[in-house]
């Protein structure tokens, strides 16, 4: 089980929390669940509704479209991450390619955590439009 300290040191990899300090990052961390899977598991399929975002632990996940490779997730790396923003449906599948830990922080607690905290809302609308800039080019 991870400590908050532990959850802390995997969440400060996370783009969207590049701007948060130690403190907002500690208060991400205690709506962050541990959650473990068996190689071969469906995390989320495409086009299910988006309700949360992962940070892998320990393992790997495949992310893809049918059979089409997107990206594998690996140690310390976050996926599924405008799903904390945004509910439409996931464009693609996340599979388990060996046995996996995670961290997942869903929708509705980091919206509960970001009326309670505005410096955390803050803090993440920074790097949304750092993200956006570089998507753009700029």
């Amino acid at each position: 089980m991870l400590t908050i300290v532990d959850k802390v040191l995997f969440l400060q990899n996370v783009d969207i929390f590049n701007h948060a300090t130690t403190e907002e990052l500690a208060f991400i961390g205690s709506i962050a669940r541990e959650v473990e899977k068996p190689q071969g598991s469906v995390l989320f399929r495409e086009d299910e509704s988006a309700d949360a975002m992962y940070l892998v632990v320990t393992g790997k996940v495949r992310l893809h479209k049918d059979d089409q490779e997107i990206l594998v997730a690996g140690e310390r790396q976050a996926f599924g991450t405008w799903a904390l923003f945004d509910t439409e449906p996931r464009l693609m599948t996340a599979t388990a390619l060996e046995d996996v830990r995670l961290l997942r922080i869903e929708q509705e607690e980091f919206y509960d955590l970001l009326s309670d905290h505005i410096e955390i809302t803050q803090s993440v609308f920074k790097a949304l439009v750092q993200r956006i800039k570089r998507l753009i080019g700029n």
